[in-house]
């Protein structure tokens, strides 16, 4: 039970998400189970860049901020920001006022463009999702050769804010792994969803020679 926490209903969850109210219902509801819609995966992407040195708490608090600063996180217009929306982002005191976040924000818009010409943001992340035999004890890393391998990819495509550690927890929240505690009521939940998941697919990200496959080879 060292990694679990006894909720109010009375059943165990992971132990981090007794840390905060704010925790369970995004711990129950969220966090580790899988994603294949775009800007709900853009939005994660984001805001984990933006919990870079800060904690979670921190910016789910501000989530509903970010997204009415950055207009729901829509991939379309926030690639069109300019100085004039980071200078109208700057004084906004909902949000992390970080010139270098945001402006990787409305780069890493840009880049998503560029990389659903090719395929969906879901097929090249969905890409990454390790074995299951890959797994380690659930909550004893920070990084794993996938998510060394995903940082390592976008970064050669120009994202930025977008290292080891935040790609990894992207993944643990988005159900491309199932990091949830062994004896938390919520990873069964997870699990099931997880196999009932149709993994997005798109030939350009995800057959056996694409970008994704071939960078996860190299950082392994």
């Amino acid at each position: 039970m060292a990694n679990e926490f006894i909720a109010p209903d009375g059943n165990p969850r992971c132990l981090w998400c007794g840390g905060a109210p704010e925790f369970l219902p995004y711990h129950d509801n969220e966090w580790g189970f899988p994603v294949d819609n775009d800007q709900r995966l853009f939005e994660k992407l984001c805001l984990e860049s933006f919990q870079s040195g800060l904690s979670w708490r921190t910016i789910l608090n501000k989530r509903e901020n970010f997204r009415a600063a950055f207009h729901h996180f829509d991939i379309h217009q926030v690639a069109r920001f300019n100085e004039e929306d980071v200078q109208r982002l700057l004084q906004d005191a909902g949000i992390i006022r970080h010139r270098g976040k945001i402006e990787a924000v409305i780069n890493n818009a840009q880049r998503a463009l560029e990389m659903i010409e090719e395929g969906s943001l879901a097929a090249f992340f969905w890409g990454f999702e390790p074995a299951l035999d890959a797994l380690q004890e659930p909550q004893s890393q920070t990084t794993s050769p996938e998510s060394v391998a995903l940082s390592t990819s976008l970064k050669k495509r120009g994202w930025k804010f977008v290292g080891p550690t935040t790609a990894f927890a992207f993944m643990q929240a988005m159900g491309l792994i199932n990091d949830h505690a062994s004896g938390c009521i919520t990873r069964k939940k997870a699990a099931q969803a997880r196999r009932l998941f149709t993994r997005p697919a798109n030939k350009r990200h995800s057959s056996p020679g694409s970008p994704a496959t071939s960078e996860l080879a190299q950082n392994k």
